[in-house]
């Protein structure tokens, strides 16, 4: 057999949850593996059945004609960003990379199959996708037959370019980062400034095109869209196979593809080695001194623990911080400029005032902040040696603790940073601040304690690599959706509660409602610590 399919395969079937379900005897954990699969069907569903509701607003305004342009570039974008952030973990210091290299695979080839692997494991997603919105198009459309197998074909296609630049990029920030003693940092540092950049050229764009929108929403949707496609050729050549069954697109798209995919591995397989062993190997400090040591309580040592551990993993890091970055950028963008513009430029002249939006503060703060809580993921980040944990004189129970301890000391200060600074800029009264930075508090308790309800259930010790847990695991997205959604409609309902009564009795109520629930899901973490 092909060395490349050799190596996909086995790392496939290392991994896979039939197989382990196939051959485990344990019954809890064919029940884990039951139930993360039936959550994932059903995040699946919710996400065909967004897909298929935008494109029945798109073919209610007639514009079914965009919607292959928007399928492709919904497609690109998740692939980018969902690449972009496993690079670190999947190409770059993952775990078994020395008993890999020492296999008669090239560097170039174990690079190769990891990127595939990342293609294979992301693919429900873009499916998901795709054939909604193939789905939504036939039924407005009424396409010739032929367009159906050409969708399909081209769905497999379109994700490589957009994974290849972010594993490119990724790459470019590994080879940067590794010739400094504190590699995770600079690594961090590169990552987060890249992001910046991306969104703040969206924004640029956005200002671009604003003069241009149409009276209708759709239609300004639309145009941005056809706009978008322009200048990204891929989807212009997708858009095109589809709509005039252009052959040349369809070969374009494919034939580019492929071509990429071999040539940006070429100078990956050269630096390969060097940056693995670069980014594996440790600085020593030459003029160490040793200090008085000082005795520090159980649950701080374990808070500390976890810095340490998310401080020297670039995976880690990037996905633990990037909610508490953009609030904090958040928080500070907010003191220089004007509320009522803001408002203005994202609601599109929507009759909404800034004095109804007080109450949604702290739910959209906890929006950048409670979408990825550390507690989801570090129980299960202790891996194989979490038999070391167990042998120490240390109960789960206060493990548990000590990591939602972590959690708290994270996100609290940008939580009553970013809602001190939104009241001053919104000019909330002061009673009303005071009770949305205790809501602030209350949402970060639910968050810390709600996570570790879903990193201890749903708990993988037998992974290969890290971004397995911290991207994938079955805890941080049983966590992230329900949440995510669960937010938006908080902000919309707390909206419409502040039209109705005093936008502080609006908050007492959410007080008490968020301190139960985090009450309920601390007491259910200690109950899953007894079993």
């Amino acid at each position: 057999m092909n060395r490349k399919k050799v190596l996909l395969r086995t790392l496939m079937l290392s991994t896979s949850q039939w197989n382990i379900y196939k051959n485990c005897k344990d019954k809890k954990k064919r029940g884990k593996i039951v139930g993360s699969t039936i959550g994932m069907i059903i995040l699946y569903l919710m996400l065909i059945g967004y897909c298929i509701a935008q494109c029945v607003g798109y073919g209610m305004y007639g514009l079914t004609d965009s919607i292959p342009m928007m399928c492709a570039l919904v497609i690109s974008i998740m692939a980018f960003f969902l690449t972009f952030f496993k690079t670190n973990g999947y190409l770059f210091n993952f775990k078994e990379y020395d008993m890999l290299m020492s296999l008669p695979f090239e560097s170039k080839d174990v690079a190769a199959c990891k990127f595939l692997y990342m293609y294979i494991k992301s693919l429900p997603w873009y499916l998901s996708i795709s054939l909604a919105m193939m789905a939504g198009y036939g039924i407005y459309s009424k396409p010739p037959v032929p367009v159906y197998p050409v969708w399909l074909v081209l769905t497999f296609i379109l994700p490589i370019i957009p994974m290849l630049a972010a594993s490119f990029l990724g790459f470019l920030i590994a080879k940067l980062g590794s010739g400094f003693r504190n590699k995770t940092l600079i690594q961090t540092i590169l990552t987060f400034g890249l992001v910046l950049l991306i969104f703040s050229l969206e924004f640029f764009l956005e200002s671009m095109f604003r003069n241009d929108r149409t009276g209708e929403v759709m239609n300004a949707v639309s145009d941005y869209t056809s706009k978008s496609g322009k200048m990204y050729l891929p989807a212009e050549w997708f858009s095109g196979a589809i709509l005039n069954l252009n052959m040349l697109y369809m070969v374009l798209l494919i034939v580019v593809s492929l071509v990429l995919f071999e040539i940006i591995f070429i100078p990956v397989g050269r630096s390969y080695r060097k940056i693995n062993s670069a980014m594996k190997s440790h600085a020593a400090s030459k003029g160490f001194v040793m200090k008085e040591q000082r005795q520090k309580s159980v649950l701080n040592a374990i808070a500390f623990k976890e810095l340490k551990r998310m401080t020297g993993s670039t995976t880690y890091m990037t996905n633990a911080t990037i909610g508490e970055l953009f609030c904090l950028i958040a928080g500070i963008a907010v003191l220089f400029v004007n509320i009522d513009n803001v408002i203005k430029s994202v609601l599109k002249d929507a009759l909404i005032t800034k004095e109804m939006l007080f109450p949604a503060i702290p739910f959209i703060i906890y929006f950048f902040i409670g979408m990825v809580a550390t507690t989801t993921f570090t129980p299960s980040l202790e891996g194989k040696n979490y038999w070391i944990v167990q042998s120490l004189p240390i109960r789960k129970k206060t493990l548990y603790q000590g990591k939602m301890l972590f959690n708290m000391y994270f996100t609290v200060p940008f939580a009553l940073f970013a809602t001190i600074t939104f009241c001053i800029s919104a000019k909330v009264p002061f009673i009303s601040t005071i009770l949305f930075i205790i809501l602030s508090l209350a949402l970060c308790a639910f968050s810390t304690a709600f996570g570790c309800v879903c990193g201890v259930r749903h708990m993988k010790l037998d992974w290969e690599n890290e971004v397995e847990v911290i991207k994938q695991g079955a805890a941080v997205v049983i966590y992230l959706f329900p949440n995510m959604f669960a937010t938006m409609a908080l902000v919309v309902l707390v909206v419409i509660l502040g039209t109705q009564i005093s936008i502080n009795l609006v908050a007492v109520i959410m007080i008490l409602i968020v301190s139960v629930l985090a009450l309920l899901c601390y007491l259910r973490v200690m109950k899953l610590a007894k079993e």
